[in-house]
Order: structure tokens, then sequence, then C-alpha cells
């Protein structure tokens, strides 16, 4: 066998073995991140507020400065959500995470980024609304999430969710949603009636 083909022989080898770590490295794909600009705000417009997706169901908004939180829960009550983020004019980025309601284990909650832009439509007694989508993981674009902001509705926060996946129902342990009434006092053993033993 010559030398250039042994040269050759070890070339090929060697680009083998590198092959699959230099495809690892650029296995990791960069986040997908919005290509959007912040704006103004529409005139006398404000992020705190309800929401309502046909999707997503109710959306509910507070702003603090330029801090932002909110939460929704999904029409038919299975999951609810939980987002946080920062306010610059007319859109907000946020962190989000979203829980099942009743399970348990790795499938029992999901997270991802997202964005919202504040729009207010063109004509008169228009309703404003939100804008944006949502990523999973590190993504902040994926899936559209557009919402409708109600008049007259403040948002309440506590009123959804609870501390995280093993709630039922979305609400915490100590919420209120407990049997009214007092308990009863335990009977002490005397004054219960004899055992009897069970029939054959």
């Amino acid at each position: 066998m010559n030398v250039s083909r042994r040269l050759w022989i070890a070339a090929a080898a060697g680009a083998l073995l590198l092959g699959p770590m230099a495809l690892g490295c650029s296995s990791n794909p960069a986040p997908k991140t919005a290509k959007i600009e912040a704006g103004d705000l529409p005139e006398g417009a404000d992020w705190t507020g309800v929401y309502y997706s046909e999707l997503y169901g109710y959306l509910h908004l507070v702003q603090d400065h330029d801090a932002i939180e909110g939460k929704w829960l999904r029409p038919v009550k299975d999951r609810w959500g939980e987002l946080h983020g920062t306010v610059t004019g007319d859109l907000i980025k946020f962190s989000w995470t979203e829980h099942v309601i009743g399970a348990i284990g790795p499938n029992s909650t999901k997270e991802g980024r997202g964005y919202f832009k504040y729009k207010r439509p063109e004509g008169e007694n228009v309703d404003d609304k939100l804008v944006g989508e949502i990523g999973r993981n590190k993504d902040e674009v994926g899936e559209p999430w557009e919402a409708v902001k109600q008049r007259n509705m403040m948002p309440d926060l506590a009123s959804i969710g609870g501390t995280g996946s093993t709630d039922i129902g979305g609400g915490d342990w100590d919420g209120e949603n407990k049997e009214s009434g007092t308990p009863e006092p335990p009977a002490s053993p005397s004054d219960e009636a004899p055992a009897e033993p069970p029939g054959l």
C-alpha cells in the first residue's frame, strides 16, 4: 500500500470520528427571537387589564412601573398559566409557565418566552387588543396569541392558579373552597356502642 493511500485512509477515518462531534456542536440552534421594536402606547392606554382570547381565555395583566405579571385560565379550565416580563412602551417581553391542572410529572408544565404588542384599531369606540406570540423553552415566537381588552373588568391575579400542577381546579388547598359549618368534636370510646362481630 503506498503512502498517499494510507494518508487518505487516515484522513477519512479522522473525518468519520470528528464528524459526529462537529455536528454535536451545531445541533443546538440559537433561540428564535421576535424581530419587533417597541413604540409608544396609544393615548390613554394602559397595559393593566383583562384580555380575552378564545384559545387562552381571560388573561389578567398587572403593570408595576416597567414590570408586568399576568395569569390566565384556559376556557375549558384544564390549564392555567402565568407570565412575568418587562414593559417598554407598547411592547412587553416575558417568560411564561403553563400548568396542567391535576397532572404531575414532566408533562405537567410547559414553559417558554413570548411578546405582546399593544394595538388600537382605527375608528371610534373601538376595543384595544394585544397581539403577539409565545414560544417553547428559549424561543419567544411560535404560537400566535391575540386577545381583546375587556371594558370595565379589573384584573385579579389571585383568582387564578395556585401553587402548581398539583392543584385540582386551579386553586390553593387553603383557599376558600372548603366545607362550611362547625366540625363535631370526636366522641370518647366509652360513648360508642360496642362493636359487633361480623356475621358469618
